[in-house]
């Protein structure tokens, strides 16, 4: 799954890039851009947790930079423009994944784990005394 999931990282950052660098007239529309921005950002940050489990830190850092950098990349293509809003939104949509992620591993983890067994208490009540004790 791990292996999967960082393949998935890395045709959506592909993807991504193609996207945000591309002439607007090439870029995919499915709806409104922000939901567009958002959706990918937060399946990438949601392949980068389940890909990158023990690397909250890094993965979180790579996302907003990744979002931030490419906003700025937009900047030196004359059809494009680079907006501090549209980093935001991509920044946060990420980090929204990457949150996602770690709540379905934790609860993942949780379920995969088993059950302790607490010995049962018996009927009797302890300690009174009696003979059978």
């Amino acid at each position: 799954m791990t292996s999967i999931s960082r393949l998935a990282a890395f045709v959506l950052l592909a993807a991504i890039a193609f996207a945000t660098l591309s002439p607007i007239q090439m870029r995919p529309h499915l709806g409104d851009a922000n939901l567009e921005r958002a959706l990918a950002y937060a399946l990438f940050g949601l392949a980068l947790a389940f890909g990158f489990r023990a690397r909250l830190v890094q993965a979180m850092l790579f996302v907003c930079t990744v979002a931030g950098g490419l906003e700025l990349l937009q900047a030196i293509d004359p059809g494009r423009h680079a907006r501090l809003q549209d980093a935001l939104v991509k920044a946060a949509a990420g980090l929204m994944g990457i949150a996602v992620g770690r709540i379905v591993l934790a609860i993942a983890g949780r379920a995969a784990r088993p059950q302790s067994r607490q010995p049962r208490s018996s009927s009797k009540p302890e300690g009174l005394g009696l003979a059978s004790d």
